[in-house]
C-alpha cells in the first residue's frame, strides 16, 4: 500500500485518493506538549500555587512592617482592595496623593509581589510537566517510530538528520532584562525553599528552619535595591550569560542529551558520540551593531571570561568522574591505544605522573582522566596569562579533550564494559561536545555600512578605481568585490600602517578574531553576522576584508578554499526579507562565493530578524514574509546542494517574534529545517525560561524535540498545490491589508508624539538594563531612529501592545469579507503557521489593557494626538471581533487557561502600578529638564517600569 515519502503523516495514498480533511488531518503537526507560557493548568496545582502565593505575600507583608512600619502594609493592602473592586477613580486619587518617597516604597512592594509569583509560578509550572507521562522528546521518538512502522521514513533519515542535528539557543546582550542578577539569585533561592517545603517526603522537623529560611529570604529581596546603580557593560551582560550557560552545563545539559539517547535507542536508533544535536551561542561581546561600547577588545576579554568559565566547569566534571573511574587492570583490561596515550602524558607531564602513578598505576582510566584535568588546568592557565600552547600538556581545542575522553570509552568498549561505556563517561563526552571549552560560540555582528567604508579607504588608497569606491552604484560595487573575491591580490600589500579610521576598525575587529581563533580553536567564533544586509555586495565586501585579515583563502584550481569563519546575511525589514531568496541565488551562484561556502562544509547560515520587520509593516506582514522568505531559501539552498541553516532573530514579545519556541519551530514551512537552526533568547526570555534548572530542561527539551521532528517527519507538504495556493492568497490579504492598516497608523504625523507621550519610553533609557543605546545615533528622532526593543517596552508598559496585534483585525476582515471565511478557519484549524501566528496575537491582545491605557492617553497626551487612541481601539475591537470568529471561541485565550489564568492572578496588582506609573510620568513631565536624576521620583518611576515589566512577564 503505497505511502508518501518524507513524511510522518499517516495517510494512505492509494485509490481511493483521500479526502481534503484526511490530507488537513495528516498535515496536523503541532506538539502534543505545552510550553510554560505563565500559570499552571491543573486544579491541584492551581491550588498549590495560590497557597504559596499567599504564604509568600503574607511574608512579605511582615518584611514590609519590619522595615517600613505598618501604616505601608495597611496602604499598601487598601490599594490593592480598591483595584480588586475595579474602584479606579478612587485607586488614582490615592495614588496622586501620595508623596515621591512613598511611590517608591509602594512600587517596590508591588514589584517584590510579582517577583515572588513569577518565580513561584515557574517551580509550580515544572513540577505539573515533570509529573507528565511522556516528555517531548519520548513524544518525537513515538511519532518517528510510527512512522518507521509505516515505512514513511527509514532510520537512515534519521541517522543523516542525526549527523547535522543542532538545536542552538544564542543568549543574547540585548537590554530587556529589567532584573537585577542579584534580585534573580535570591529568587531562585526562595524557589528551593518552598520546593522543600512542599516535599511530601520532608521529614517534619526541619519545618522551622525551612520556614524561618524563607522569611530570612524574602526580608533580603525586600532590602536589595532592584535598578542597577550604572549601566551595565558588555563584560558585565556576558557574565549573566555566563551565570546561566554554566548552570545549565552542569544540571541540564547532561541529563537531556541522555534522555535524547535513551529515547532514540526505543526506536533502535543510535546517537553518535560525536554529535553535537545541542550547542549554545551568545551574542555578549560580539554583537557591535549600533554599540559603541563593543570594541575588539571587550570581545577578547569577553571570550577569555567564557573559557574561564567553561574550563572550570569541565574541570568539576572530570573531578566529579575521577572520584568512580576505580576500575582496576586486575579486573578489566585496557586498549593498547589507551596504554600508548598514557605513557605519552607521562612524558609531557612528569611531575603529575610522579605524582599519580604510585597510587593510580592499576587504574589506568582514573590515571587518564588525571592527566585530562591538569591540562584543562593548565589550558585555563595558558589563556589567563597569554602564554603559548604546549602540545601534550595543554590543549588548544575541544577536539584534543575530546580524543582524551574517548580513549577512555572506547577502551570500555573494547572490553566489553557497555554499561560504565555508556554511563558518566559518555555523559561528560556528550556535555563537553555541547558546551565547548568556553559554553557558547560568539556571534559577531556588525552593520554593513561599516565595511563599505573601510573598503572606500583602501581602494581609495590603491587608487585603481576608474570611480571612487563610495560612488559606484550597487551593480557596480557588486561586479568590483565579486571580481575581488576570487583575485589573490591584497588590497595593502605591505603597507599595513597609517590606514584610515574605517579600515583600521574592521580590520582591528577582523585581527582579533583570527586571535581568538588561533587562541581558543575553531569553535570561538563561528558566523559573522552581517546587519543592514540590501544586496550581495553587502556579504561580499565582509569576505573581501576577512581575506586581507587572513581569515580566507579562496585558494586555486589545484588547492581547495579556506575559510575560519563562515558569513551570515540579516534580513531584518520587509523588503529585504522579500528580497532574500533572490540575493540567495546570486551569492550561491558566484563561483568564488561558492568557494567560500564549500570551505565551510556547504552550510550557508541566514539570519531573519523578526523585530524591524514587524516596526516596519506590523505584525501580519512581518511574520507572513518571515514564512516566506523561508520557502525561498529553503528551494534555492537546496537547488544548490547547500545546508540551510536558519538564524530566527525573535524577541521575548509578540510583537518583536516572540512566543513559544516549540510552536514556533513546528510551524516552519515544511523542509526549510534540515538538521540545524539557531534562535536567540534575550532578556527576560532568558530568565523566565531558565533560572531554574528544572524550567531550564524543559524548555530546552520541548526545542530540541520540535527541531528533530520537524527534520524528520515534516521535509514535504502532503497537502495539493491548490490548497496551499488558496492558503497562501488568503494569508496575502490578511497580510497586505493589515500592513496598510498599521502603516497608516504609524506614519500619521502624530504617531510620535503620541507614543513618546502614553508610554515611559524616554525613561527606560535611565533604566541601566543594557549597555546598547535604545537608539540609533546620528537620527533626528522620529520612528526610524527607534531601536524595536525600545518600541515594543513603551507600548507593553502603557498596555497598549501595539505592536503584538495592531493590522491583524484589518487583514482577517478584510479576508472574510472577499469571502474566504471558511478558508480562514481551515487555515486555523490546519495550519501551523497560522495557528501559531493567531495564538501569539491573542496572547498580546489578553495583555492589552484599552481601560488602563486610556488613563495614559487622558493624563499624558496633548490634544492635537490624542485622537489616534480612537484609532486604535477601533482597532482593536476589531481585532478581537475577528480572532474569535475564526478560532470559534467565545473569549480571547479560551483554549488556553494557563496563560489566563495566570494574568488574572496578576491584575489587582497591575492596575496600582500602572497608576502609579501615570501619575509620576505626569509629575516628572512636569519638572525642568536641569533637575535632579537621581531624586526618589525618578526611582519611584524607573521602579514601576521594573515592575510592570515583572508583572507581564514582558519587557522588549
Amino acid at each position: 500500500m503505497p505511502m508518501t515519502q518524507q513524511s510522518g503523516a499517516q495517510v494512505d495514498l492509494s485509490t481511493p485518493e483521500p479526502t481534503l480533511d484526511q490530507l488537513v488531518e495528516a498535515e496536523r503537526r503541532v506538539p502534543d506538549v505545552a510550553e510554560y507560557a505563565g500559570g499552571v493548568s491543573s486544579d491541584s496545582q492551581h491550588a498549590a500555587l495560590r497557597a504559596s502565593v499567599k504564604q509568600l505575600g503574607q511574608l512579605l507583608g511582615e518584611a514590609l512592617t519590619r522595615h517600613e512600619g505598618p501604616e505601608l502594609l495597611a496602604q499598601v493592602e487598601r490599594i490593592r482592595r480598591l483595584s480588586r473592586e475595579h474602584r479606579d477613580d478612587e485607586l488614582h486619587a490615592e495614588l496622586e496623593g501620595v508623596d515621591d518617597a512613598t511611590a517608591v516604597r509602594l512600587a517596590r512592594a508591588f514589584t517584590a509581589y510579582f517577583q515572588l509569583v513569577n518565580i513561584t509560578e515557574q517551580l509550580h509550572r515544572w513540577r505539573e510537566i515533570a509529573a507528565a507521562q511522556e516528555g517531548p522528546l519520548a513524544a518525537t521518538a513515538r511519532r518517528m517510530g510510527e512512522a518507521l512502522d509505516r515505512g514513511t521514513i527509514d532510520r537512515d533519515l534519521i541517522a543523516d538528520v542525526l549527523s547535522r542535528l543542532e538545536y542552538r539557543p544564542v543568549f543574547t546582550a540585548h537590554p530587556t532584562e529589567a532584573s537585577r542578577r542579584s534580585v534573580l539569585e535570591l529568587l531562585r533561592k526562595i524557589a528551593d525553599v518552598v520546593s522543600a517545603l512542599e516535599d511530601p517526603q520532608r521529614p517534619p522537623g526541619q519545618k522551622p528552619h525551612l520556614e524561618r529560611r524563607l522569611a530570612e529570604l524574602v526580608d533580603l529581596l525586600w532590602q536589595t535595591d532592584e535598578l542597577r546603580i550604572v549601566r551595565p557593560e558588555p563584560k558585565d551582560e556576558a557574565r549573566i550569560a555566563t551565570y546561566y550557560l554554566q548552570s545549565l552545563a552542569s544540571e541540564v545539559v547532561p541529563d537531556l542529551l541522555e534522555e535524547l539517547d535513551r529515547v532514540l535507542a526505543t526506536i533502535d536508533v543510535e546517537l553518535p558520540a560525536a554529535a553535537r544535536p545541542l550547542r549554545f551561542g551568545s551574542w555578549a561581546g560580539g554583537d557591535r551593531d549600533g554599540n559603541p561600547n563593543v570594541t575588539p577588545a571587550v570581545t577578547l576579554d569577553v571570550l577569555a571570561l567564557q573559557h574561564d568559565f567553561g574550563l572550570r566547569t569541565l574541570i568539576a566534571g572530570i573531578e566529579d568522574l575521577l572520584t568512580e573511574m576505580s576500575a582496576s587492570t586486575r579486573v578489566v583490561a585496557v586498549t593498547e591505544e589507551l596504554v600508548a596515550s598514557l605513557e605519552a602524558d607521562a612524558e609531557a607531564l612528569p611531575i603529575t605522573h610522579a605524582a599519580t602513578a604510585r597510587y593510580n598505576a592499576e587504574e589506568p582510566y582514573r590515571l587518564k582522566l588525571t592527566y585530562a584535568r591538569i591540562r584543562l588546568q593548565r589550558t585555563r592557565d595558558r589563556l589567563a596569562d597569554g602564554t603559548p600552547h604546549e602540545p601534550g600538556r595543554d590543549y588548544l581545542s575541544l577536539d584534543e579533550l575530546l580524543g582524551d575522553l574517548s580513549l577512555v570509552r572506547d577502551s570500555m568498549i573494547a572490553g566489553g564494559d557497555l554499561l560504565t561505556a555508556n554511563g558518566a563517561i559518555l555523559r561528560l563526552i556528550r556535555t563537553a561536545t555541547a558546551m565547548g571549552l568556553g559554553l557558547a560560540t560568539l556571534d559577531v555582528r556588525e552593520h554593513s555600512g561599516k565595511h563599505h567604508a573601510a573598503l572606500a579607504a583602501l581602494y581609495d588608497r590603491l587608487g585603481d578605481l576608474e570611480t571612487p569606491y563610495a560612488d559606484l552604484d550597487r551593480p557596480d560595487r557588486i561586479a568590483v568585490l565579486s571580481k575581488e573575491m576570487a583575485s589573490r591580490r591584497p588590497l595593502l600589500g605591505s603597507n599595513r600602517f597609517d590606514l584610515p579610521d574605517p579600515a583600521a576598525a574592521s580590520l582591528d575587529l577582523l585581527a582579533s578574531i583570527r586571535a581568538a581563533l588561533d587562541a581558543y580553536g575553531p569553535d570561538v567564533i563561528e558566523t559573522y553576522i552581517v546587519s543592514m544586509t540590501h544586496d550581495v555586495d553587502d556579504v561580499y565586501a565582509v569576505v573581501v576584508l576577512a581575506r586581507e585579515a587572513g581569515l580566507v583563502d579562496l585558494g586555486s584550481e589545484s588547492t581547495p578554499a579556506s575559510a575560519r569563519i563562515g558569513f551570515a546575511p540579516l534580513f531584518e525589514t520587509v523588503a529585504e526579507l522579500e528580497a532574500a531568496g533572490p540575493l540567495l541565488e546570486a551569492m550561491l551562484s558566484d563561483p568564488a562565493y561558492r568557494r567560500v561556502v564549500t570551505a565551510r562544509g556547504d552550510v550557508q547560515e541566514i539570519m531573519l530578524g523578526y523585530s524591524d520587520s514587524s516596526k516596519d509593516a506590523g505584525i501580519a506582514a512581518s511574520q507572513w514574509q518571515v514564512h516566506r522568505a523561508q520557502r525561498g531559501l529553503r528551494d534555492i539552498a537546496r537547488r544548490h546542494g547547500v545546508v540551510l541553516r536558519l538564524f530566527h532573530g525573535r524577541g521575548g514579545s509578540v510583537g518583536r517574534g516572540g512566543g513559544p519556541t516549540g510552536q514556533a519551530v513546528m510551524a516552519q514551512p515544511n523542509g526549510s529545517l534540515d538538521g540545524p537552526i539557531k534562535i536567540t533568547e534575550q532578556g527576560e526570555v532568558i530568565s523566565g525560561k531558565y533560572t531554574l534548572p528544572g524550567l531550564g530542561r524543559w524548555n530546552l527539551e520541548v526545542g530540541l524535540a520540535a527541531t528533530l521532528e520537524a527534520s524528520v517527519l515534516h521535509r514535504r507538504s502532503l497537502l495539493p498545490a491548490e490548497v496551499l495556493s488558496g492558503w497562501n492568497t488568503t494569508m496575502d490579504v490578511v497580510a497586505g491589508e493589515g500592513q496598510v492598516a498599521y502603516r497608516r497608523l504609524v506614519r500619521d504625523p502624530a504617531l510620535v508624539p503620541f507614543f513618546i507621550a502614553a508610554t515611559p519610553v524616554n525613561e527606560l533609557g535611565k533604566m541601566n538594563i543594557g549597555s546598547r543605546p535604545a537608539k540609533r545615533p546620528g537620527g533626528e528622532g522620529g520612528l526610524d531612529d527607534l531601536r524595536a526593543i525600545p518600541w515594543v517596552f513603551g507600548w507593553t508598559q502603557s498596555r497598549i501592545i501595539l505592536p503584538g496585534w495592531f493590522g491583524v483585525g484589518s487583514g482577517l476582515a478584510a479576508a472574510r469579507e472577499a469571502g474566504r471565511g471558511e478558508v480562514l478557519q481551515q487555515m486555523y484549524g490546519s495550519w501551523p503557521f497560522f495557528q501559531t501566528f493567531l495564538s501569539n496575537v491573542q496572547m498580546a491582545l489578553a495583555k492589552t489593557d484599552l481601560a488602563i491605557a486610556a488613563r495614559y492617553v487622558r493624563t499624558l497626551v496633548p490634544e492635537d494626538s490624542a485622537g489616534l487612541f480612537a484609532i486604535i481601539e477601533a482597532e482593536h475591537e476589531r481585532t478581537v471581533t475577528e480572532v474569535l470568529a475564526v478560532t470559534g471561541q467565545q473569549q480571547l485565550l479560551e483554549s488556553s487557561p494557563v496563560l489566563r489564568r495566570s494574568l488574572e492572578l496578576r491584575d489587582s496588582y497591575l492596575a496600582p502600578l500602572h497608576a502609579l506609573q501615570t501619575s509620576l510620568l505626569a509629575r516628572a513631565r512636569n519638572l525642568p529638564d536641569d533637575g535632579p536624576q537621581d531624586s526618589d521620583l525618578q526611582r519611584a518611576l524607573l521602579l514601576t517600569i521594573n515592575g510592570i515589566a515583572a508583572g507581564l512577564r514582558n519587557t522588549g
